[in-house]
């Protein structure tokens, strides 16, 4: 199983993806459109345009696991656009937001002290 410690970084893919995209199709769009190192075992979500499905892809040392979840009912409300490669950075706490069904755009960022990591990402 994969565990997501302070150190994995979760990466979501802005926009549309095609959900037909498997481990191969994934791994490549993590690697040429999100400009990121699809064994590192940071987690990367992917959405269809229908907001209704999403992927995970994620290294966990020895293999690559694809996660799929479908909503009976309801979208998720998915960033259109990133940063310059079309990825955004989420925290965990934004995560389970997104998961949860809540609008990441609505909530707001309470200022507290979060010591930042050697790279210059809050640890979360």
């Amino acid at each position: 199983m994969f565990g997501l410690g302070p150190a994995t970084r979760i990466y979501l893919a802005a926009g549309v993806t095609d959900m037909r995209k498997g481990f191969e199709g994934l791994y490549g769009l993590v690697r040429d459109r999100l400009s990121c190192e699809p064994l590192s075992g940071h987690l990367f979500l992917f959405c269809n345009g229908q907001r209704n499905r999403l992927k995970v892809l994620v290294w966990d040392g020895s293999g690559l696991w694809v996660c799929a979840k479908r909503l009976e009912k309801g979208r998720f409300t998915w960033p259109q656009s990133g940063d310059a490669q079309g990825k955004v950075v989420l925290s965990h706490e934004e995560l389970s937001l997104l998961l949860g069904g809540i609008d990441l755009a609505k909530t707001k960022h309470k200022r507290w002290y979060r010591k930042a990591s050697p790279e210059g990402h809050a640890a979360a």
